[in-house]
């Protein structure tokens, strides 16, 4: 499973106070910390008032390029940032993130055109996140459908089906679980993608839930997801069901991930 290390998020307050000082050596440290815990990307989202996100998306690119080789999630709620910052860029990552809201794809799918970019295909629209499986693959499909006019093949697509919280919504698994399996069966090479943190928002003991999300999830064939790397329940939770669904031979990854002290007691 891919791994889209969460870390540089202005909305974590402690990296909100670090883009505001510009904290160089902050960011730096983020960058290399998950670089080296094995995030296959790096999540850069600045989080900040729409009139400074420029300024610190732009400062947050440059210094996570300069610290690490791994490619970015250019991550912005507003398209249009992500099409003034992605020349930027050093190298192809993934977009985060385009909807059936407003006129995301007409301004995100012509970015990927010709290119090898990825994209995050959330499944909400202007009527919001849908509750029910059948409604958030729908919107999924009419996302694939659209790239396609774009050349945007579906094994480029990362689909999230948006899970809601589960102390508000008590079948939000469930509707998750049945969407990535009805989108992996009418697509195959799509690839789905969650956070991992929502489901839990209002609950105690919040990680118990987010790893036995993981967990199901990944059952079904959740391929990607956006979490903390250098979290070690979830790192032992990731290597441990991989191992349990047959997905490591042997369990080559789960052993050396605990010799490299990725998981277990220190």
């Amino acid at each position: 499973m891919l791994v889209i290390g969460e870390k540089i998020n202005g909305a974590i307050p402690s990296v909100g106070e670090a883009i505001a000082k510009r904290d160089e050596a902050f960011i730096r440290n983020l960058a290399r910390r998950q670089t080296d815990a094995g995030a296959d990307y790096l999540d850069v989202c600045a989080g900040t008032n729409p009139d400074d996100e420029l300024d610190a998306l732009v400062w947050l690119i440059d210094i996570v390029q300069d610290e690490s080789d791994k490619p970015l999630c250019v991550d912005s709620p507003d398209a249009k940032m992500i099409e003034k910052v992605l020349p930027r860029v050093k190298q192809n990552g993934l977009i985060n993130s385009v909807s059936g809201e407003g006129d995301k794809c007409g301004i995100i799918y012509p970015l990927l055109k010709g290119t090898d970019w990825k994209v995050i295909a959330l499944t909400c629209d202007n009527n919001g996140i849908p509750e029910t499986a059948d409604k958030k693959v729908a919107i999924a499909k009419g996302l694939i459908e659209e790239a396609a006019h774009y050349d945007i093949a579906p094994d480029r697509i990362f689909i999230d089906p948006l899970v809601l919280s589960l102390s508000a919504v008590s079948d939000c698994m469930l509707s998750f679980m049945e969407a990535v399996r009805q989108i992996k069966e009418a697509y195959p090479t799509v690839k789905t993608v969650s956070g991992l943190s929502n489901i839990s928002y209002g609950m105690p003991y919040r990680k118990i839930v987010n790893m036995n999300f993981l967990a199901l999830a990944l059952s079904v064939g959740m391929d990607a997801a956006i979490m903390d790397p250098e979290n070690r329940d979830m790192c032992g939770t990731l290597y441990a069901v991989e191992a349990l669904l047959d997905r490591d031979k042997y369990c080559r990854k789960y052993n050396r991930a605990y010799r490299q002290g990725k998981f277990g007691s220190k």
